[in-house]
């Protein structure tokens, strides 16, 4: 991180989880797995983080580097718990802030479920699921899928979001890991420890504050190609916070030929 140096920021230390290495490749299921299968292989152990405060690092953040962006925009939605809004008015306008944020040329939200995480296997197979024919075109040029994360209610005191600067993030960290679903298998990245990883967070984050979080690039250098992000317990949240609420919405981001 270039200027400011990371101990001038205020930091807690909080626990995270960290997936221990293992020879085998882990599995996870989606659903209910058949008698006496795991819900999800292998073990994960604690780690004491410090995550720091990056406000004081806001307009010098950017999804090429640090691969997370936190920006100012007031949603039209006037109910997040209205899947038909968050789909006719949410999707439609998650596209054009990230359009506008990215320069991309074209942008497709297809979700909002909880798992977000891809990896190099996963990424383009997404792209052929959603594409359809304009898929293999499409998938000559650089792509991203690029989430959007915004708190319904603020501000945010309990379980906020995490993100692990991705310039800090070795590919050898990223252990990919099987994600069953009743009808398909997709692969997504579980993270093991690495002291030289750097946590960020935005403390009290409000509605009009989404983050960018770039999951994944197809372009192999000049860009953050992996992240990784989560809630956390953070040790000066009031005892009397109200749960997190909040929205993450998945996109294909599609960039012009040459970019």
């Amino acid at each position: 991180m270039d200027g400011l140096a990371v101990t001038d920021l205020n930091t807690v230390v909080a626990p995270l989880n960290f997936l221990v290495p293992m020879a085998e490749k882990p599995v996870a299921y989606n659903y209910e797995p058949p008698p006496g299968v795991p819900v999800r292989t292998g073990k994960s152990e604690e780690h004491q983080v410090p995550i720091r405060d990056a406000r004081p690092l806001i307009g010098r953040l950017s999804l090429d580097k640090e691969g997370f962006v936190l920006l100012h925009h007031q949603t039209a939605v006037k109910n997040f718990y209205d899947e038909d809004e968050i789909i006719s008015a949410y999707y439609p306008e998650c596209e054009r802030v990230i359009k506008e944020a990215t320069g991309a040329s074209r942008v497709v939200a297809f979700d909002h479920i909880v798992r977000n995480d891809y990896t190099a296997w996963s990424s383009p197979k997404r792209v052929r699921d959603l594409m359809g024919e304009e898929a293999e075109e499409l998938l000559k040029h650089r792509f991203a899928i690029i989430n959007l994360w915004r708190p319904i209610s603020g501000p945010v005191l309990e379980s906020p979001l995490t993100l692990c600067d991705a310039q800090s993030l070795s590919e050898d960290d990223l252990v990919a890991s099987d994600l069953r679903y009743p009808d398909r298998t997709g692969e997504t990245y579980s993270i093991t420890y690495n002291p030289n990883q750097r946590y960020y967070y935005f403390p009290k984050m409000q509605p009009d504050e989404p983050v960018l979080i770039r999951c994944f690039d197809s372009a192999p250098v000049g860009a953050a190609r992996f992240s990784a992000h989560t809630g956390f317990d953070d040790p000066t949240s009031p005892p009397d916070a109200p749960p997190r609420e909040s929205l993450e919405v998945r996109t294909l981001v599609f960039f012009p030929p040459g970019a």
